[in-house]
């Protein structure tokens, strides 16, 4: 079987995902300095020095990129039918630059400043920027096989500085050198399959081990993420492998990081493009088509971002553009947005079809938005048949969220138990069963304010009942549909 590689449009359709997980929390909302949300930042896929994390101990490896680590390790399974094969990795992160503001006296001298208005009006803020690095290693996979490869992946130091308006002062711009490598190895595991490793490190040495992290985040790479293709080669997902590689894939150890399959959706458990991220994602994910541009906020919702921004004071959007140049493009966008842009970013709907509340015709019931079309619905007594077993309130049931297209967060509950506490009827006729997990600590709470997971009858497995069912809570007899989520 020859496969192909990834094409120039594959990479740049996972650069799209890759530049918002590289900007993820970079600023946020309100994207002002003086917010508190703004003074601790860099929360994902952040290398630091090696000496500097491990001051107080050895460093445990976890799955992703919320804690602070030196290094990341990205394994993943690689098909290749030619001898020629090529594999082509890029390492992409961030590195911190001081903007400085400097007031200049009449004898010509500068001073450092939190904050300066110049003549024309503007305000000039010190802040942490920061400078988007990439590096692409192209590498043979033979050549990989047989010894694998190490570059340097760092940053120079540099300073540049830039002068304000009428000679009031100036904006001086510093960064340390950030020090890096990453190795590229392959191991073969069966005629035209290999396990390819990319681990990235921060070789680096604190200038003090002891100094806070912000100090220390001046030598660290930020956002830290990897994109690999190639050519020749196919990649096989770690969330959904094909059967017969499943144990291959279970045998993938990633540290920091979370690799998924890249590229346009499609139905089938290969792709010509990884992304590992320092975020959990699915396979192949996508922005969303009428984003018109990315926000910087974690899990953002672009129409509550954007009405939010809309409603800052003037002082407050002044503030945000003399912050950062991304906070001044974000502001600017909102403040001149198309209302048939914003009106877009409103209730997409991708896979609706129309079907019958359970046991009326469409034409016997009222439509969802209109008076009484949810009359007759009970979610703590109504049922729904799942594999020949009636379902509802109490029922115990295992989970079974399908690997391919399931949400990130439910790929981790796959055979647990739990117990359903309702059953929802969707605005598109769809059933949902709200579900406890039975071995979560807070299921009680959970269950007592209405906080649940959300299954589909399919992706569920009766389980006999233990004991009497639960008793409904008030508060689930307050729920007439399926809270929106």
């Amino acid at each position: 079987m020859a496969y192909g590689g990834a094409s120039r449009g594959d990479f740049e359709q996972v650069g799209a995902v890759a530049d918002a997980v590289l900007y993820e929390g970079y600023l946020l909302y309100p994207y002002r300095r003086s917010s508190t949300k703004n003074r601790v930042r860099w929360q994902f896929g952040v290398l630091l020095p090696r000496d500097w994390v491990e001051r107080d101990g050895p460093l445990a490896p976890g799955l992703s990129g919320s804690a602070d680590s030196w290094y990341q390790r990205t394994e993943c399974l690689v098909r290749a039918a030619r001898a020629d094969a090529v594999v082509r990795v890029r390492v992409r992160y961030l590195q911190v630059q001081d903007k400085q503001v400097e007031a200049a006296d009449p004898e010509g001298r500068y001073r450092p400043v939190e904050s300066l208005r110049t003549a024309d009006g503007a305000t000039h803020l010190t802040f942490e920027e920061a400078v988007p690095r990439e590096s692409e290693l192209v590498l043979p996979l033979a050549e990989l096989v047989r010894a694998g490869r190490t570059a340097a992946v760092g940053a120079a130091a540099g300073a540049e500085s830039e002068p304000l308006a009428g000679g009031a002062g100036r904006t001086v711009r510093r960064r340390l050198e950030v020090r890096a490598v990453t190795t590229v190895e392959a191991e073969p595991l069966a005629p035209q399959l290999y396990r390819l490793r990319v681990r990235t490190e921060n070789t680096g040495e604190a200038a003090d081990p002891r100094a806070p992290r912000d100090t220390a985040l001046r030598q660290a790479l930020i956002a830290t993420h990897t994109l690999v293709g190639g050519d020749g080669v196919e990649f096989v997902s770690l969330i959904d492998p094909p059967k017969e590689l499943a144990e291959q894939a279970r045998q993938c150890r990633n540290a920091f990081t979370f690799p998924v399959l890249g590229g346009a959706p499609e139905d089938r458990p290969t792709g010509p493009v990884v992304l590992s991220a320092p975020i959990i994602l699915p396979d192949r994910p996508q922005v969303a088509p009428e984003s018109p541009g990315d926000l910087h906020d974690a899990a953002e919702i672009d129409e509550i971002l954007t009405l939010r921004t809309m409603l800052l004071t003037d002082e407050e959007k002044a503030e945000a553009r003399a912050t950062d140049p991304r906070a001044a493009r974000i502001v600017d966008r909102v403040d001149s947005m198309p209302r048939e842009v914003f009106e877009r970013l409103h209730g997409a709907i991708r896979s609706l079809t129309p079907v019958p509340a359970p046991g009326a015709p469409a034409a016997q019931r009222p439509a969802w938005w209109q008076e009484g079309g949810d009359d007759g619905l009970s979610p703590t007594t109504d049922t729904v048949l799942v594999d020949g077993v009636c379902v509802g309130a109490g029922s115990p049931v295992r989970l079974r969220p399908p690997l391919r297209g399931a949400d990130a967060q439910d790929m981790f509950l796959d055979g647990r138990t739990a117990r359903v506490a309702a059953v929802f009827h969707d605005v598109d006729g769809s059933v949902r069963l709200a579900v406890t997990v039975d071995d979560d600590p807070a299921a009680e709470l959970h269950g007592w304010y209405g906080r649940f997971h959300y299954f589909r009858p399919d992706e569920v497995e009766p389980l006999a009942p233990q004991g009497p069912p639960a008793p409904a809570g008030q508060a689930h007899d307050r729920l007439r549909r399926r809270p929106q989520t």
